[in-house]
């Protein structure tokens, strides 16, 4: 089974990606906190991974760019459970 393609409009509604890429002299922090936005801006239902996928795909020819640094760190790293959990759990011995 493949994966549903998605456009880069769906993966990237508001543009927030795109726009990154036009920036000259950006910076990868700068796009860290572009991500982060762009992340948050998702419709519910869109799968973050796919749409990592999809943009990537886009801007394919542009492997320099701190924004295609991000992606890629975006889609190797893994939301894991926090290694301490908070609270008065947390500092029990």
């Amino acid at each position: 089974m493949g994966r549903v393609v998605m456009s880069v409009g769906e993966a990237d509604p508001k543009g927030l990606i795109r726009e990154s890429y036009r920036i000259d002299a950006i910076t990868e922090a700068e796009c860290r906190s572009i991500f982060v936005d762009w992340a948050l801006s998702l419709p519910v239902g869109v799968d973050a991974q796919d749409a990592i996928r999809t943009v990537l795909l886009a801007y394919e020819g542009a492997t320099d760019h701190p924004m295609s640094v991000v992606l890629a760190q975006g889609l190797t790293r893994e939301g894991g459970t926090p290694a301490r959990r908070g609270g008065w759990r947390g500092r029990r011995v």
